[in-house]
């Protein structure tokens, strides 16, 4: 699936069992995908089998298409593939029939930039084909007709062709996820603190990202951290942020890198969330996870994405998780409080922020410093030898450092990580015997 190079014209279709349909987020996603929106018909009843909307509900889609120049329908719901062709038979002819998850996997098939990331968009994209792989073979098979209901001319060896190329993908996003935990050691004993930015799309995650940021210390250890970004965008789009972006914490007493993940949304299929677990790994393995919410959405909509997000962190994730209730320059100070008190079982002690205008980001660096592993305090004693100014100089860079004293020996005061402390006294005890 590629992007296309023109806007295209598009009208909205969604079925609800009862009730009114929201259409708000497919209309977010499809402008996400560069598309016009002409239009929109919606409906509430149980689905069809063969159209999902009803037949007549159909018919008068078709005739919004035409009256409106559109040459595509986006649905709001997972079509079948005899649906998706029953609907296109109804349609003026050229108009392409876009479910959910297909217009999510174009918008995918945009951002992606990176290898791991077009691979994850390419194994999500095969496991989306191949069910429909399935039902060709199985039709091909009951009825001896290749073309049954016009899915297609039925190749024998396609279905089997999906399931290689999956393999093969799995395979080296393993070998790329490998490289990246190797990464991710290398960080830890290096004395940094790896903290995650969750949460779903729009709710300022990245915005959140450079406010956070100290962009001179990202362009000073790049040759230290090759995959650090300076460049992390902050539109009000959603997935600019496909991939992952890391980049090192504005914080005096501790070296931290803040990592922005792909966004959550909501009815995501199981096959989708899978295909970008890579991507996610960044989220399961930090030492803190940062769960941005809007705060300026209402109650019900922030506990339902509160529900979504807790489903998919606990379950593999170990670390803290402390809610960030982002936008407050959007909403009052009462309607904060009255939002921080409805969403209380969720979301226990919330920092409140508005990235945009950096209102409380201290509070929040504060609360970062406060949940990450505890410092541990070591004091070291060491000849006076340049092999000690390096050793020195060496815990500068990986510790936080309270005091040195230079005399006929250097004591050195700090504060860092255990791995970084056990460095330091490993490093200083070789100075110390080879004196002797």
């Amino acid at each position: 699936m590629t992007a296309s190079t023109t806007t295209e014209r598009t009208v909205i279709a969604k079925r609800v069992d009862s009730g009114t349909a929201d259409t708000k987020e497919i209309r977010d996603l499809a402008r996400a995908a560069d598309y016009e929106i002409a239009g929109e018909i919606t409906q509430a009843r149980t689905e069809d089998p063969a159209y999902h909307l009803g037949e007549g509900k159909v018919t008068r889609l078709a005739n919004v298409i035409a009256r409106e120049g559109a040459n595509a329908v986006v649905f709001d719901n997972q079509l079948g593939p005899y649906q998706t062709y029953n609907i296109g038979n109804k349609l003026p002819d050229g108009t392409r029939v876009i479910d959910r998850f297909r217009l999510i996997l174009e918008i995918f098939g945009q951002r992606a930039q990176t290898r791991k990331a077009q691979l994850q968009v390419e194994l999500a994209q095969l496991r989306y084909e191949l069910p429909r792989a399935e039902a060709k073979a199985s039709l091909a098979k009951r009825d001896e007709r290749p073309g049954f209901m016009g899915l297609g001319e039925y190749d024998e060896s396609r279905e089997q062709d999906i399931k290689n190329q999956i393999s093969r993908i799995r395979d080296e996003l393993d070998s790329i996820e490998e490289t990246e935990q190797h990464r991710r050691e290398q960080r830890r004993e290096s004395g940094f603190d790896l903290v995650a930015l969750a949460g779903y799309t729009n709710a300022g995650k990245s915005t959140l990202l450079r406010r956070l940021a100290d962009d001179v210390n990202v362009d000073e250890n790049e040759q230290l951290h090759p995959d650090l970004d300076p460049t992390a965008e902050s539109e009000d789009r959603l997935f600019t942020t496909l991939g992952t972006t890391t980049r090192r914490a504005d914080m005096e007493q501790r070296d931290v890198l803040v990592t922005d993940t792909v966004g959550f949304i909501s009815e995501l299929p199981h096959w989708l969330v899978e295909s970008f677990k890579s991507t996610l790994d960044a989220v399961y393995r930090a030492d803190l996870v940062l769960l941005v919410v809007d705060i300026s959405e209402s109650i019900e909509e922030i506990r339902e994405k509160l529900v979504t997000s807790h489903d998919t962190l606990y379950e593999r994730n170990e670390a803290p998780i402390v809610t960030v209730l982002n936008k407050t320059d959007a909403v009052d100070a009462d309607e904060i409080e009255r939002k921080r008190s409805a969403l209380s079982g969720l979301a226990p002690n919330p920092v409140a922020v508005s990235a945009r205008e950096g209102e409380n980001v201290d509070s929040l660096l504060a609360r970062i410093h406060d949940e990450l592993p505890d410092y541990e305090r070591e004091r070291l004693i060491m000849p006076m030898t340049d092999e000690a100014m390096s050793v020195v100089s060496w815990i500068h860079d990986h510790a936080y450092v309270e005091n040195v004293d230079y005399g006929e020996q250097v004591v050195i005061e700090f504060e860092g990580r255990p791995s970084v402390v056990e460095q330091s006294r490993s490093k200083a005890g070789e100075l110390v015997e080879a004196s002797a």
